[in-house]
C-alpha cells in the first residue's frame, strides 16, 4: 500500500473527517460473505424440501425453461441448452438487474465472473480474465443488441457505461459467453462476446414510466410504451433522459499547485444522456431504430490540457436502423437475414494554453472527432440434417462508408492538425455444425474466413467437446483462435507536424486458446462450475515511440505497431443457486495470471484475484426482494510500475411493488462503507491512478398503467 498517496487522497477527496477502521479488503470480502451466505443459508433452509432430482441435461428447451434453467442464443446463433454451448456462459436477467439496483450497463457487467471495469472518469472500459490495457477502448471485446453489432468503425470501441447506447430498463437479459467466438462473430470477438436481448411490447403491455433521483444531483426519466396489436405487430417505443451533476469536487494530487486551484477540479465531472429506442415485430420480422447521445465532462485534464477548464468535455451520438427477418421453414430451416445502417460519431474539446507571442489565442480549444457511417448484412441458414447433425453456414459483410477523423485547433492555425477521410469494406464466410455423437457426447467444430480491405484475410475456427459422464454433469473441452483487426485509428491517424504518425501496414492482433469446463447441477438446486483456462495472444497492437523518426519538439513519434506475445492463465469457480423460497445466490472466484511473455512482467490493470459475491433475498412474499452484492479486487500495476490497493465493494438495494404490481419503489446505496480506491491512469494522463467515487445513494419509482 501507497501510505502516504492514501492520506492524501483522503485528506481532501473526502468533504467531511471521520473515523476509519482499516480492515484488509480481502478479509472484508470474506466476512461480507460469509454474512450473506449466513443470511441466503438460513432462508434457504427454511424453504419446502425439495422435490426428486430431475435430470436437467436430458430436458428439452421448453421443459428447461419451465424449470428456470437457462437457454442461450449467442454462442452457436441458435437457441440451446447451456449445458450444450460450446463455451462457458453467464446469463443476467432483468428481474436481477433490477433487484441489484444497477444504474447503467458498466455495472451489470461488473458483476460478471472474470469481468472487471475501469473508469478514467470520462468512459468505463471492459477488461477479461485479466486483459484490460489503458487506454485499448475495449476492442477486445464485441458488444451485440439483439444480435447487432454496435462496436463503432472507427476505434473498433463498444460503450458500455452511461454512452452505451440502450437504457438499461429495456434489457429483457443479457447473454455472455467467454473466450474467443471469431468463427462465428469474425473481429472484436476475441475474449468475449456480450449480446444485450430487448424486451418486446408485450413485455410491457402498456403504458411504463419511472423517475429516479440520486447522488450529485442525480435524475432521470423515462417512458415506454408496449403492446401486441390483434394484427399480430408487436409495438415498443421509449425515450429516457438522464442528467448528473457528478462530484462537484475531485481532488488530483499531480496538479496541487496554486496556479492549477491545488488540484482540485470543480464542477467538472457532469454527465448527461438521452435513449430513443422503437421495436416492431410482425411475424419473421423485425424493424429497429435506436438512437442515443452522451455527453461527458472530462475533469482529469487529459493529453497536457489545462486542468480545470469548463470547456472540456466529450460527447457521443449512436444511431442505428436494423431489419430483420428470422423464421423456421416447414422443412425445419432456420433462415435468418438481417440488413443494417449505422451512425457513429464522437466529438471532444480539448483546451490548451496558446502563445499570443505566435499569435495564438490564450486559451487554444483542440476539436478532437471521428464519424462513421456503415451498412452491414447478414444472411445465416441453420437445419438439422441426418439427426445428428445441426449445421450453420452463414455470409456476413460491411461497407464502411465513413470513417472519418479530424483535429484542429481554434486559436492557433498553425497547429498540428488532421483530416483524414475513409472508407473501406469486409466480408466473411462461416460454417458450423453440431454432431451429437451418441447421448452423453458431442463434438462441435466452426470455421469462419474474413476478408479485409486493409490486411487481406485471416481463418479462425472453433473446437469443442462435450461430455456428459452422469445426470446433470458435463465436461467441456474448448479450443478456439480469434483475431482483432487493426482500427481505423489505429492504421490511420496522424498529426501533420505534431506528436503521433499512421501505420497502415499493422496486422490483426491473434489470440489462441484452451479451455477446460465443468459444470454440475446439484439436486438442492445449486449449480457448480470450475473452468481453467490458458490464452496467448500475438502481433499484440500497441503504441509505442519510434526513436527513429522524430516528431516536433525533438521527441520521438508515436505509433501503432505489432509488438510483443500475452500470456494469461487462470483458474475461475462459480456456485449459484435460485432456490424454491425465491433466494438467489451466486458466489464467484477468479485467479488468474496475464503477463508480457517476453519480459514476464504482469500486464498494467491487471487483478491477479476477483471475488463476487451475490444475493437476493424476497424480504416479503413476492413483493418485496434485497439485492446485496460484493466485489473483490486485488491490486493492480499501473503505468509507472506502482501499483493501485487491493479493494472490497460493497451494494445494497432494496425493492418492492404493490399487489397490483402498477407501482415499483427501488432503493439502493453503493459502495456502502465508503471504501477509498482507484484504478490506474492512462498514457493520456498525468495522474497514475484515478480515485474513484465513495458512497452514493439511488431512488427509483416505476409507475405503469
Amino acid at each position: 500500500m501507497n501510505s502516504s498517496w492514501d492520506r492524501t487522497m483522503l485528506r481532501h477527496y473526502r468533504l467531511v473527517s471521520r473515523p476509519r477502521i482499516f480492515v484488509p479488503p480481502l478479509l472484508s470480502a470474506l466476512s461480507f460473505s460469509l454474512v450473506l451466505f449466513s443470511v441466503g443459508y438460513s432462508t434457504v433452509a427454511s424453504a419446502a424440501p425439495q422435490e426428486e432430482a430431475v435430470d436437467l441435461l436430458s430436458l428439452s428447451l421448453e421443459e428447461l425453461m419451465e424449470v428456470n434453467v437457462d437457454v442461450v442464443y449467442t454462442a452457436s446463433k441458435y437457441q440451446q441448452k447451456v449445458t450444450d454451448a460450446p463455451s462457458s456462459v453467464s446469463i443476467i436477467t432483468s428481474d436481477q438487474i433490477k433487484r441489484y439496483g444497477y444504474n447503467n450497463f458498466a455495472d451489470i457487467l461488473r458483476s460478471i465472473r472474470g469481468f472487471h471495469v475501469t473508469n478514467d472518469r470520462n468512459y468505463q472500459y471492459l477488461g477479461v480474465r485479466g486483459f484490460g490495457l489503458p487506454s485499448d477502448y475495449s476492442n477486445r471485446i464485441l458488444l451485440l443488441v439483439d444480435g447487432l453489432k454496435t462496436n463503432e468503425n472507427v476505434y473498433d470501441s463498444p460503450l458500455i457505461d452511461t454512452a452505451f447506447p440502450l437504457d438499461i430498463d429495456l434489457i429483457e437479459r443479457v447473454e455472455i459467453v467467454r473466450g474467443p467466438s471469431s468463427s462465428l462473430y469474425g473481429s472484436s470477438a476475441f475474449f468475449a462476446v456480450v449480446n444485450v436481448i430487448t424486451k418486446q411490447g408485450r413485455d410491457l403491455s402498456g403504458i411504463e414510466t419511472a423517475v429516479e433521483a440520486g447522488s450529485f444531483n442525480s435524475y432521470k426519466t423515462r417512458a415506454s410504451y408496449g403492446t401486441s396489436f390483434e394484427n399480430g405487430v408487436d409495438m415498443l417505443v421509449s425515450a429516457s433522459f438522464s442528467d448528473s451533476d457528478g462530484n462537484d469536487r475531485l481532488y488530483f494530487k499531480e496538479f496541487d499547485d496554486a496556479s492549477t486551484n491545488f488540484g482540485i477540479a470543480n464542477d467538472l465531472d457532469g454527465d448527461e444522456s438521452m435513449h430513443l429506442l422503437a421495436t416492431f415485430n410482425l411475424d419473421a420480422y423485425t424493424l429497429q431504430g435506436n438512437y442515443h447521445r452522451r455527453t461527458k465532462a472530462i475533469p482529469t485534464a487529459p493529453w497536457g490540457t489545462i486542468f480545470n477548464n469548463k470547456s472540456q468535455a466529450s460527447t457521443d451520438e449512436t444511431l442505428w436502423l436494423d431489419l430483420k427477418y428470422s423464421n423456421i421453414t416447414e422443412n425445419g430451416t432456420n433462415v435468418l437475414a438481417r440488413i443494417n445502417y449505422n451512425y457513429a460519431t464522437y466529438a471532444a474539446k480539448y483546451p490548451y494554453e496558446g502563445d499570443p507571442e505566435y499569435d495564438e489565442a490564450p486559451i487554444v480549444i483542440n476539436d478532437d472527432s471521428m464519424e462513421g457511417q456503415w451498412i452491414g448484412g447478414e444472411l445465416q441458414v441453420n437445419k438439422s440434417l441426418w439427426e445428428k447433425h445441426n449445421v450453420t453456414l452463414g455470409t456476413s459483410l460491411q461497407y464502411n462508408m465513413q470513417q472519418d477523423q479530424r483535429s484542429f485547433s481554434i486559436g492557433a492555425p498553425d497547429w498540428s492538425s488532421l483530416n483524414d477521410q475513409r472508407d473501406s469494406n469486409n466480408w466473411a464466410l462461416y460454417l458450423q455444425d453440431e454432431f451429437q455423437i451418441n447421448d452423453t457426447l458431442a463434438f462441435h467444430a466452426g470455421v469462419r474466413h474474413d476478408r479485409y480491405q486493409s490486411f487481406g484475410g485471416t481463418t479462425n475456427p472453433r473446437l469443442a467437446l462435450i461430455y456428459k459422464p452422469v445426470a446433470n454433469t458435463v465436461i467441456k473441452a474448448i479450443y478456439g483462435a480469434a483475431f482483432r483487426a487493426p482500427s481505423a485509428y489505429e492504421l490511420y491517424y496522424h498529426d501533420d507536424h505534431g506528436t503521433q504518425n499512421s501505420n497502415p501496414n499493422l496486422q490483426p492482433e491473434t489470440i489462441e486458446s484452451t479451455e477446460l469446463v465443468l459444470e454440475h447441477y446439484f439436486t438442492n438446486g445449486m449449480r457448480g462450475t470450475i473452468n481453467g483456462f490458458y490464452n496467448q495472444t500475438k502481433n499484440l497492437i500497441k503504441q509505442t515511440e519510434d526513436f527513429l523518426d522524430i516528431c516536433d519538439f525533438g521527441d520521438p513519434c508515436l505509433v501503432f505497431q505489432n509488438v510483443g506475445q500475452v500470456e494469461a492463465k487462470g483458474i475461475e469457480f462459480e456456485l449459484s443457486g435460485n432456490w424454491n423460497n425465491g433466494v438467489e445466490t451466486v458466489f464467484s472466484y477468479t485467479r488468474q495470471s496475464t503477463r508480457n511473455k517476453e519480459t514476464s512482467k504482469r500486464l498494467t490493470n491487471s487483478s491477479e484475484q476477483l471475488a463476487k459475491i451475490n444475493v437476493i433475498v424476497p424480504v416479503y412474499a413476492d413483493k418485496m426482494f434485497l439485492g446485496v452484492e460484493g466485489q473483490y479486487s486485488s491490486d493492480r500495476k499501473t503505468l509507472s510500475g506502482d501499483t493501485t490497493d487491493s479493494f472490497f465493494i460493497a451494494n445494497v438495494n432494496i425493492m418492492a411493488t404493490n399487489s397490483k404490481e402498477n407501482i415499483e419503489l427501488s432503493f439502493g446505496i453503493f459502495n456502502l462503507f465508503d471504501e477509498i480506491y482507484s484504478d490506474p491512469g492512462a498514457g493520456e494522463h498525468v495522474q497514475d491512478r484515478i480515485m474513484q467515487d465513495g458512497i452514493t445513494y439511488r431512488g427509483k419509482i416505476t409507475y405503469r398503467f
